[in-house]
């Protein structure tokens, strides 16, 4: 390969580094901005009372979305975190503060290690069974100031043991996470690093900052989880019906719309499977998405995907249009077998000893349509584009029709 070649292969890759990072801005942002106003913006004494009702207004608040959104893992981080804040509020002397930077990334961990079931179902009791104990626990061995005077619990700042146990789930954290970086689960990350940087000063004020934080992050991470999950399609990835529907609302008077169905898809399912139908709808919409002339391509329902072309017209989006489907139409599918290898080695080696694999080929249909003198709204434009892709299909499929 060129110079030219890898400098551009690395930038490319570095560009995409970037925007798989891109959910981490924010709580790191957080993080920066509640250090800078801890080590230069002192609170004032008419403000004080803050530091304790700014961190149980901003964890209550996270908690209740977490319930309301039935989101298990951040429920049970959430509540660790406010019982950690109340729980040293109540009794701050040494052992409690020794018990629960060891807790709190244990209950991380722990959360980590078992799937997301939600959090309004049975088993979720267990989880407030076991946050009861912990707090009896840490209420009885406040007393005993004495009782960890040893190298692994030894404090302050924070004892080896907790280091340890954070240092396991902030790694399981970032092992949920990856490489999806969804908002939550990366803000479950940065919360459990914001109560772990509390955690090295509990007598100042820097800890309820950020215990506040740690509030903040996991508040922002549930509302972008939110949107994410009604505007965000979860099989393609592309953006829904609803993110249409928005987009469409701020349209100028000039654009295209493409309706696109997959030919055959139903032959496709009762055939081959539903995994191999989701396969299908998979690679359809990662094609579609690296579409031209700024189009953006959404998942609009079944097997029919839309793509919009924002200020283009129709004669300069068609072009695109014809050149994604016949890139549709040129790729050939490697069927996932149930036995297919998971790792690339081991697929390599099986195809050196001659083990063949199923390829199919996937086509779609597309009808576009632009804005005109009897079809002035966007929903009529997509209205007379869902029409040209009938024609479309009648017409023999695998086609673009107007």
């Amino acid at each position: 390969m060129s110079a030219s070649g890898r400098i551009a292969l690395r930038s490319g890759l570095d560009a995409e580094l970037l925007k798989a990072l891109r959910p981490a801005w924010i709580p790191a942002g957080i993080l920066a901005a509640t250090a800078l106003a801890a080590w230069l913006v002192p609170v004032p004494a008419s403000l004080a009372g803050l530091r304790t009702a700014g961190p149980y207004a901003l964890l209550l608040t996270a908690l209740g979305m977490a319930l309301r959104f039935n989101r298990g893992r951040a429920f049970v981080v959430t509540a660790s975190l406010l019982g950690a804040f109340a729980a040293y509020q109540l009794f701050p002397s040494k052992a409690a503060y020794t018990a629960l930077v060891v807790l709190v990334p244990l209950n991380v961990l722990l959360a980590m290690l078992f799937p997301e079931r939600g959090a309004r179902y049975r088993a979720a009791y267990a989880w407030l069974a076991l946050l009861a104990l912990e707090g009896l626990f840490v209420a009885w061995i406040a007393p005993a100031d004495g009782a960890f005077d040893n190298p692994f619990l030894r404090s302050p700042p924070t004892p080896l043991l907790g280091r340890l146990v954070f240092a396991a789930a902030f790694a399981a954290a970032v092992w949920r996470a990856w490489p999806e970086l969804t908002a939550l689960q990366v803000g479950i990350a940065g919360a459990a690093a914001a109560f772990y940087i509390a955690a090295m000063d509990p007598a100042s004020g820097a800890y309820a900052g950020f215990m506040s934080a740690a509030g903040v992050i996991l508040i922002v991470a549930l509302l972008e989880e939110s949107h994410r999950l009604a505007f965000r399609d979860p099989l393609t990835g592309l953006p829904g019906r609803r993110a249409l529907e928005e987009r469409m609302r701020s349209l100028g008077g000039r654009f295209t719309i493409a309706m696109v169905d997959v030919d055959h898809f139903k032959k496709f399912n009762d055939t081959h499977g539903h995994d191999i139908g989701d396969q299908v709808l998979k690679l359809v919409g990662t094609r579609l998405a690296e579409v031209g002339g700024g189009g953006v391509a959404f998942r609009y329902g079944g097997e029919e995907f839309s793509v919009l072309f924002p200020g283009t017209g129709l004669d300069e989006a068609l072009p695109h249009l014809e050149a994604i489907r016949a890139s549709i139409q040129g790729y050939r599918m490697a069927v996932r077998a149930g036995d297919r290898p998971k790792s690339g080695e081991e697929g390599a080696k099986r195809r050196g000893e001659g083990v063949s694999e199923k390829h199919l080929s996937v086509t779609v249909s597309i009808g576009a349509c632009g804005p005109g003198a009897r079809l002035r709204t966007p929903v009529q434009v997509i209205r007379a584009a869902d029409e040209a892709l009938y024609r479309a299909k009648q017409g023999g499929r695998n086609r673009v029709s107007t």
